[in-house]
C-alpha cells in the first residue's frame, strides 16, 4: 500500500512539471478572453507585464522622461505687419518668383499669399507667416536687396545653377527652384525667362526629355486654351507662352505644362529649338 502511495505521488509530481513545460506562465486580468462564451470565467493575459512608457515607466521600472515638444518658431512678420523687413521680404520674394508687385512694406493678401505658396513648394507648413525657419530658407536662396529692388525699379533673380544634364548639347534647362527656363547650348546660357509650373494636382513632370512636337499656334483640345509657341516635351505637357501667366504671375498654375510670360522671349527661343532638343526640368 505505501509502495502505491509513492508510485501515485510520483506520477502527481511528474504531470506538474509537464503541465508547467508546456505553456507560458500567463497572470489573470479578470477580463474575459475574446472567444469566451457569455458566463465563462476563463481570462485573457495581462496586454503588457512590464510596465510600458505610457504608464510612465521604462522595463527597468524607473519613470521614463517625457519627449518634450519641439519649440514652434518664432514668428516674424505676419498678417498686418508693416516696416522695412517686410519691404526686404517682398523684394527677395520676388527675385525667386514668388512676388510680382512693386514691394510696399505692407504685410497684406498678396504677400501672405506668396509666403504660403513658397512654404509649401520647400515642405513647410505653409502658415502664411514669415517664422525663424521661413525667412532663413529665403536668405539662403536669395540676395540681399538693393535699393532699386526694395523701390520696386528692378528684380536681380539669382542665376539658376545648372543641373549637370543641362551641360552638354542643346537643351532648355527649366529650374523649379528658382522657377527659369535657360536656353543652354554646350554649357552655354544664351537666354532665361520666368516660368511656372502645374500645380500640386497637376504637376510638371520632373527628369530629361526631348521635344518631340512643335505647334506655333496650338490650342488646347483637353482645355480649350490657347497655347501659342508650343514645344512638347512629354505627353500634353509643353513649354509655352501663357496669357494668363502674363496677367496673374504666380497666382495661378498650368495644368502641367511650362508656361512664360514673357512672349517676345518665348517667340525668339521657339525659332532657336529644333525637334530632338533636350529638356530637363530639376528641382
Amino acid at each position: 500500500m505505501l509502495r502505491k502511495n509513492v508510485i501515485r505521488r510520483a506520477m502527481a509530481a511528474a504531470a506538474v512539471v509537464a503541465v508547467a513545460s508546456g505553456c507560458t506562465a500567463q497572470a489573470a486580468t479578470g477580463r474575459p478572453v475574446a472567444d469566451a462564451k457569455p458566463g465563462s470565467s476563463a481570462t485573457a493575459p495581462e496586454a503588457a507585464q512590464t510596465p510600458s512608457a505610457s504608464d510612465g515607466a521604462s522595463p527597468t521600472g524607473r519613470p521614463s522622461e517625457q519627449a518634450s515638444e519641439t519649440a514652434k518658431p518664432e514668428v516674424l512678420m505676419a498678417g498686418g505687419s508693416k516696416g522695412q523687413q517686410v519691404r526686404e521680404l517682398q523684394a527677395r520674394l520676388a527675385q525667386i518668383g514668388w512676388f510680382d508687385d512693386r514691394p510696399t512694406g505692407t504685410y497684406g493678401p498678396v504677400t501672405v499669399a506668396s509666403v504660403k505658396g513658397f512654404q509649401g513648394k520647400r515642405g513647410l507648413p505653409p502658415t502664411g507667416d514669415t517664422d525663424t525657419v521661413t525667412w532663413q530658407k529665403l536668405l539662403g536662396m536669395t540676395k540681399q536687396p538693393t535699393r532699386d529692388e526694395l523701390d520696386g525699379k528692378a528684380v536681380n533673380k539669382p542665376s539658376a545653377k545648372l543641373d549637370p544634364r543641362c551641360k552638354t548639347g542643346r537643351v532648355l534647362c527649366i529650374s523649379k527652384t528658382t522657377r527659369t527656363l535657360s536656353w543652354v547650348i554646350d554649357g552655354h546660357v544664351q537666354s532665361t525667362m520666368d516660368v511656372r509650373f502645374g500645380s500640386q494636382y497637376t504637376p510638371t513632370r520632373e527628369g530629361t526629355f526631348s521635344v518631340f512636337s512643335k505647334s506655333r499656334d496650338h490650342v488646347s483640345t483637353i482645355y480649350h486654351t490657347s497655347m501659342p509657341y508650343a514645344m512638347f516635351f512629354s505627353g500634353g505637357q509643353a513649354v509655352h507662352y501663357s496669357s494668363d501667366f502674363a496677367a496673374r504671375g504666380y497666382n495661378g498654375a498650368s495644368h502641367g505644362c511650362v508656361n512664360v510670360r514673357d512672349k517676345g522671349k518665348i517667340a525668339s527661343l521657339f525659332a532657336q529649338v529644333h525637334n530632338g532638343d533636350k529638356v530637363v526640368i530639376y528641382w
